[in-house]
């Protein structure tokens, strides 16, 4: 028992519980959080993190999936397309890195490293352009509902293997690439049956990216136990405050969490456009980036809604965006004539 209780284990204990309650909150994927704090927190190399993470989602995405499932919210037929390109990609990605890499761990897990900062970035471009899609859904016509759109099976296979090669090799954007695709693809699928698509599909997927890293790397229950004890009762409190937290402030949070963990990984990595070499990183750097967004953010964001005929700021907020609700819309006829009196 003694040597199970180390301070890694109090490490990613800990971790997962903050990770899990954030993924309470917005429904988002751990992958994306999980991975790079572990890595950051120096517990195992990337191969061995990313393993990890992997099967400790697929214990927790399977629960999820259950429960969509009971309740009817998926479409199985799209669902069956996304999981026939994404389980053989997941299957594969693992084993072509190591291809790349010779086998050694080393470069193994410097091109992991690479990898994922890529991918992290990929995920917080993929979230900007869902709050960008919303806004433009809100402010033209409404798309009609539809439940069961026509099926476009080799576009969504492409999809399910684009993610599933993604998942597989960095356990990042099961839940980001997948999901912005379909809006894309099937804008007229409710909210709940979009959430119970992706999750069901997403359960083979994370089993397959999951077995094939098992295979390759091994799996260190040391991160894996610790892991699922700190993400289970994270979540489940998330899921519970998540009615009374501001979840958009908490996603805009996220999305320059993972655009500075991005480049920190990067960096880390030795990437050369970042002038970096081993063991030499630049904070000043990745906290020059997360400043940057968190000034610039909100003027590029007004520029955008000026594009649409929007003024720079007011509604609908990125808050009633992404709620569903994107307040009252402003036409032609809701403009003040030139001689008519405005109210205060």
């Amino acid at each position: 028992m003694g040597g199970w209780l180390t301070s890694d284990f109090a490490s990613i204990l800990i971790a997962g519980f903050l990770v899990g309650i954030v993924v309470g909150l917005t429904g988002m994927g751990g992958g994306a959080l999980m991975t790079p704090a572990l890595i950051f927190l120096g517990v195992g190399g990337a191969s061995t993190v990313v393993t990890a993470d992997l099967t400790a989602a697929a214990i927790s995405r399977s629960a999820g999936a259950l429960t969509h499932a009971r309740h009817g919210s998926p479409n199985l037929v799209l669902a069956k397309w996304l999981i026939i390109g994404s389980v053989p990609a997941a299957l594969v990605g693992p084993w072509v890195v190591h291809g790349f890499a010779g086998g050694s761990k080393a470069t193994v897990d410097r091109l992991l490293m690479e990898c994922i900062g890529f991918a992290l970035l990929f995920a917080a471009t993929t979230y900007a352009l869902r709050i960008y899609l919303n806004l433009r859904r809100s402010h033209g016509d409404p798309t009609p509902a539809d439940p069961d759109p026509p099926i476009r099976p080799l576009v969504t296979l492409g999809v399910g293997a684009l993610g599933g090669l993604l998942v597989g090799i960095t356990s990042v954007g099961a839940g980001s690439v997948i999901m912005i695709a379909l809006l894309i693809l099937y804008p007229g699928l409710p909210p709940v049956r979009l959430v119970g698509t992706d999750l069901v599909q997403a359960v083979p997927l994370v089993l397959a990216a999951a077995a094939s890293n098992i295979a390759i790397n091994g799996l260190d229950w040391h991160i894996l136990v610790p892991l699922v004890l700190g993400s289970t009762p994270g979540t489940i409190l998330g899921s519970r405050i998540a009615p009374r937290v501001p979840q958009s402030y908490i996603r805009r949070g996220i999305v320059i969490v993972l655009t500075m963990s991005g480049v920190a990984l990067l960096d880390k990595s030795g990437w050369a456009p970042l002038g970096s070499a081993k063991d030499q990183t630049h904070p000043v750097l990745v906290a020059g980036v997360g400043i940057a967004m968190v000034v610039l953010g909100p003027l590029v964001w007004g520029l955008v809604r000026r594009t649409e005929g929007l003024p720079m700021f007011g509604a609908p907020t990125v808050a009633q965006l992404e709620g569903g609700d994107p307040g009252p819309r402003r036409t032609p006829s809701d403009e003040p004539a030139a001689d008519e009196p405005q109210s205060p």
